[in-house]
This record gives structure tokens, sequence and C-alpha cells, in this order.
């Protein structure tokens, strides 16, 4: 389990987000959404020791500034937003910087392996720059995933932390991406994730955290979230949202989406 416990955080003295609190369960992907600014990143990036926050943080009941940095990086992998590479490495390369916390499988077979399962074999030997933006996420991903290949470790479960893993992606690739952190959490390692797609989420995700203004306005499985009542008033506009018919999952109707006004 990875747990928040009243976590907030200043920037530029500016409060972005306030008392926080989640419980992200291994073997479930949890979900943070919200409109932009509302603090989504923030929180993923104090989750993962990159700003200073007040408030507790744990990871398996171990609070994580406790832990030292190769012990945060043999447990869990974190997928930035955006990445920015300055020298010309190939895609092997790049993808083999996440053996560094301690694989134990010969390196190219095990980034190899990453590559395959991101749709990327064969791509090993190129230059990272010449790729698309979608095709940079993806080898960025298969990096993150050989650096805690094992769902479960030594120490308990291991955790992806995924900021927007879907932004730059086609449809498909989208699906393909998902599934693989499907998988991971069904093979009972934990995953949370940044997302925008709200109709994603709720395929994909078990529990949401919905963000808005840095509140935590709403917390809990996608029918209890996403509701015509609470993403309206996180994104402000109003939204419908519907249920597919079995399994009965929600889905938002952007079609009938109108910008809420103010008077």
């Amino acid at each position: 389990m990875l747990t928040v416990d009243h976590v907030s955080v200043w920037l530029a003295r500016k409060r972005v987000l306030e008392d926080i609190s989640l419980r992200a369960e291994a073997g479930q992907i949890t979900a943070i959404v919200g409109p932009n600014g509302s603090g989504k990143t923030t929180l993923l990036r104090a989750i993962t020791q990159e700003l200073p926050y007040a408030g507790k943080i744990y990871l398996e009941g171990t609070e994580i500034g406790a832990l030292r940095g190769w012990e945060l990086a043999a447990r869990r992998a974190v997928l930035p937003q955006a990445s920015s590479i300055a020298f010309p490495f190939t895609v092997l390369e790049i993808v083999r910087l996440g053996l560094s916390a301690g694989a134990t499988a010969a390196p190219d077979t095990r980034a190899l392996e990453a590559l395959a399962r991101v749709g990327l074999s064969g791509f090993e030997g190129r230059y990272y720059q010449e790729l698309s933006g979608g095709e940079q996420q993806r080898v960025q991903l298969a990096r993150v995933l050989t650096q805690v290949w094992a769902p479960i470790g030594p120490h308990g479960p291991c955790w992806l932390l995924l900021d927007e893993p879907v932004s730059s992606l086609d449809i498909g690739h989208q699906l393909e991406v998902m599934e693989l952190a499907a998988d991971y959490a069904a093979r009972g390692g934990g995953v949370i994730a940044v997302m925008h797609d709200l109709n994603l989420t709720a395929m994909f995700a078990q529990q949401i955290i919905l963000l808005a203004s840095g509140h935590a306005i709403a917390q809990g499985p996608p029918a209890h979230v996403l509701t015509d009542d609470l993403p309206s008033r996180a994104y402000g506009c109003d939204l419908q949202v519907g249920t597919s018919p079995a399994p009965p999952i929600p889905y938002v109707l952007p079609q009938m989406a109108r910008r809420t006004t103010h008077s």
C-alpha cells in the first residue's frame, strides 16, 4: 500500500495542494484526475520525492523520506510527463538505464523484452531523437518497466508511478499502454497514474482521486466519482455521464458538454 497522509505542497509561497490523503492499493490502478492546474502532477511529484511537502507519505508502512535513493529505485519507477535527452542515445541505451536499480537478468534480454511489450521491437538501434513524441513516450515506459520488472519484489509490491502515460498516443497505443499497466497490477504490483481521459480512466482504474484547485473533491471507485455532478463541478462545465450495459462502466459524453456560465 502507498499512503498519502494529509499532504500539502507550497510552490513560490502559494499553496497548490491542500490536505490531500489517499490510499493506493497494490493490485489496482489508482488514477489521479482533474482539470489543468488542479495539482495532479504536483501530487505525483510529492509522492516521488521531487517536491517538498508537509504531511506524511508511506510505502508499505515505511515513510518514504526514510528510504535511501537506491531503495526507492528498486521499489518504484517513475514515468515523468516529459523527458528531454540532450545527447544522441540509442533507444536500447535509454531503456537500459532502468537496469541500474540492480536487475538480475541479462541486460539486453530484459531491455529488448520491455521494448516488445510497448510495441517497439526493432527500434533498439534507432536514435531516441529521431522518434515521434508518442514513440519516445513508449521508450520511456519501457525504461520504467525494466527498473521494476517483477511486480512483487523482496520487500513487497513494486510500483509504477505514471504521469500522463497516454497523452501523446493514438487510441490503439493508449489501450496497449493501459492494458500493460492493468497486467502489472493484476500480477500484484501497484500503479498510480495521472490521467486526462476520463473514459480510459473509467475503463482501467479501480480507484480515482478527483482534484480541483488543489483539493480532493472525491475519491473512490469510478462509479462513485464519475457522476454528473462531481466532474461537472471539477471541470467547470456541465457533463453527462452514462453507463455501459455490461459490465457497467461510466463514460462521459463530451458531445453533450456545455461550459458552466457564472453570473
